[in-house]
């Protein structure tokens, strides 16, 4: 089973559980799934579509301290946690934030290109809440271009069969680009189930603000086209005896990717953890910061996002925008997620309605404004480190 059963049960229980408390209270349900708990930006790759790496140095520098990674575990309360980054292994208590965030019963991801993996990898012990995702972007050609180093993808594969071989469970995470074929796609999912992983995690590529490469990210429609070709090479290819492709993801969110589900995001479900402060309004757009998370969910104007209401999130059909909306379907629908389960998403005839973007609002870049102020509140602590250090050295003369 892509995702373990016990899992299914505990984020089962645990939104039927918000649910039945928000019903009491007289409140809209809203509740976040997924932890995205970045405890640094700093990362030994630098990809072209990426926008978590372009800071200075004081700024890549900053680490979360392992008691403030577990302390917004517990202050956002989501069963599951995603370590992501940046490159996470670079982070000096990798394994004390992972072995913590187990210990408080969460369900743990840890993100990473691989390229430290068998280097750190007798630092972490297998466990049923716990599962490496290993970034692959395609077969090798395609993955190296993508991160825009050679033999990146050669490393991964070693490093992911190194986690098997000490009963790891592992998984891929795989975002895909403008340009790249159906075919190749649906080859590369052949070979990654060849590998045999326990799942895929998919995503089209989303145009953060400050990325190298903006020529190369999908709009809805290319985006929708694209997986409903490749869905469509699945099914042939399993009719003919192949492996099926196992996700990590809810099967309606497959059917949206492939065209199928008019939703709306529902960015509050993967909340995001920085070295800035809990980013809002979500994981892939930093719009602004709040110190708390119960200011992130209060005091978030959540109507202005979303495609349809901001510029930005036009083209956005990311899975830690979406995922957590066809997860809140499939639980108010389940006959409807069962259906797309067994049958696979829907490659012909129609697909639903597209968002009007008539009435969505310009974008605001507000990047260099968050890095200037986090630049100034470093100095400003340095300063105050600096002042203490002095004061102590003037008092022990």
């Amino acid at each position: 089973m892509s995702v373990p059963l016990q899992q299914q049960i505990d984020v089962g229980s645990y939104i039927m559980g918000q649910h039945i408390s928000a019903f009491f209270k007289g409140k809209k349900a809203r509740y976040p799934l997924v932890l995205m708990l970045e405890p640094l930006f700093r990362c030994n790759l630098a990809c072209a579509g990426c926008g978590k790496i372009d800071y200075p140095d004081a700024i890549l520098n900053q680490r979360i301290s392992v008691e403030d990674c577990l302390a917004a575990a517990d202050e956002c309360g989501a069963p599951i946690v995603v370590l992501a980054g940046g490159e996470p292994l670079l982070h000096k208590d990798a394994k004390a934030i992972v072995e913590g965030l187990l210990a408080k019963g969460k369900w743990v991801t840890l993100c990473t290109n691989a390229l430290l993996l068998e280097k750190k990898i007798d630092q972490f012990k297998p466990h049923p809440r716990f599962n490496w995702s290993v970034h692959l972007d395609g077969a090798k050609e395609e993955h190296d271009r993508s991160v825009c180093q050679q033999g990146v993808y050669e490393k991964a594969v070693a490093a992911i069969k190194i986690a098997q071989d000490k009963n790891f469970r592992v998984n891929i995470n795989a975002t895909f680009f403008k340009g790249i074929a159906p075919e190749k796609i649906a080859n590369f999912f052949d070979d990654v189930m060849a590998l045999g992983v326990n799942a895929m995690t998919i995503s089209p590529g989303y145009a953060y603000e400050r990325a190298p490469d903006q020529e190369h990210f999908l709009n809805r429609k290319a985006t929708k086209e694209l997986f409903r070709d490749v869905f469509r090479m699945g099914r042939e290819r399993q009719s003919q005896g192949k492996q099926k492709w196992r996700f990590s993801q809810s099967s309606l969110f497959m059917d949206f990717l492939a065209g199928n589900q008019e939703y709306h995001c529902t960015p509050w479900g993967n909340p995001t953890r920085t070295v800035f402060g809990w980013q809002r309004p979500c994981y892939l757009l930093g719009e602004g910061y709040t110190q708390t998370f119960k200011q992130l969910m209060d005091e978030t104007e959540w109507d202005k996002y979303g495609t349809g209401n901001y510029e930005k999130c036009a083209d956005c059909m990311v899975h830690s925008g979406f995922e957590a909306t066809a997860v809140m379907d499939s639980v108010k629908n389940p006959l409807k997620a069962l259906q797309a389960a067994l049958h696979g998403p829907k490659t012909e005839g129609d697909m639903a309605p597209e968002i009007s973007l008539a009435n969505q609002r310009p974008a605001e870049y507000v990047f260099s404004r968050h890095v200037e102020n986090r630049m100034a509140k470093i100095e400003e602590d340095a300063k105050a480190k600096n002042a203490a250090v002095s004061r102590s050295a003037e008092a022990a003369e």
